[in-house]
């Protein structure tokens, strides 16, 4: 068996959850300039996430399902999750972003993945709390990556990652294929190839023998 673990936001999807969410709540800006620093390794990710998630507090419940309702898979991303897991591929999102938004997404497209590691935003009285919980605040996706796949009885080598953000650049370090998609300036050393659209990630997991080579 191998694992294929994707990062979501910035990867899977274009969307990015908490800049949706603070629209919502009119902090959008805030939101993205804590997310661009986060990603570009310059500020450490659980910080950042706490940031983030007390600018929303208040936001009301239904306007945070509305965002996350938002929440898309960029183009071909079902095509090359369907394809993985019919060639009997462990597919994992490992995501410092929000359980809801990975489910929606993906419902959306009518597709599941085997395995979601992800955070969550608490809801009290029927708003956001301001608070974040969940593996991946202060955990990282090393650690994630390598418990999914000993729980797995795969291989480190028989691993893949996909990501961009510097949040990823641990599960990217560990595995046994580092993937870039279109990773930030930080990132890219760490990569062991890189792609720019999910027509090129196929690509790549046909040359590696990992799906079959389309028809």
């Amino acid at each position: 068996m191998r694992l294929v673990a994707f990062d979501f936001d910035g990867t899977l999807s274009d969307s990015e959850m908490t800049v949706l969410l603070g629209e919502r709540e009119g902090v959008a800006d805030e939101m993205a300039d804590i997310t661009e620093r986060a990603m570009n390794d310059e500020i450490g990710y659980a910080q950042s996430l706490r940031e983030r998630a007390s600018l929303l507090r208040s936001l009301e419940e239904e306007e945070a399902e509305a965002a996350y309702g938002a929440v898309e898979l960029r183009p071909g991303a079902a095509d090359v999750i369907r394809r993985l897991r019919e060639a009997g591929v462990h597919v994992a999102v490992l995501t410092g972003g929000f359980e809801r938004g990975v489910e929606r997404a993906l419902e959306k497209e009518g597709i599941e993945v085997d395995t979601v590691v992800a955070n969550r935003l608490p809801i009290r009285g029927g708003r956001l709390t301001g608070d974040v919980e969940g593996p991946l605040v202060e955990g990282t996706k090393d650690t994630a990556l390598e418990d999914l796949a000993g729980d797995l009885d795969v291989r480190m080598e028989r691993t893949v990652a996909v990501g961009d953000g510097a949040n990823d650049l641990p599960m990217l370090e560990v595995a046994g294929l580092a993937v870039g998609f279109a990773p930030k300036p930080a990132v890219e050393p760490a990569c062991d190839t890189v792609v720019e659209s999910m027509d090129e990630l196929a690509g790549v997991f046909e040359e590696r023998g990992i799906l079959s080579r389309s028809r």
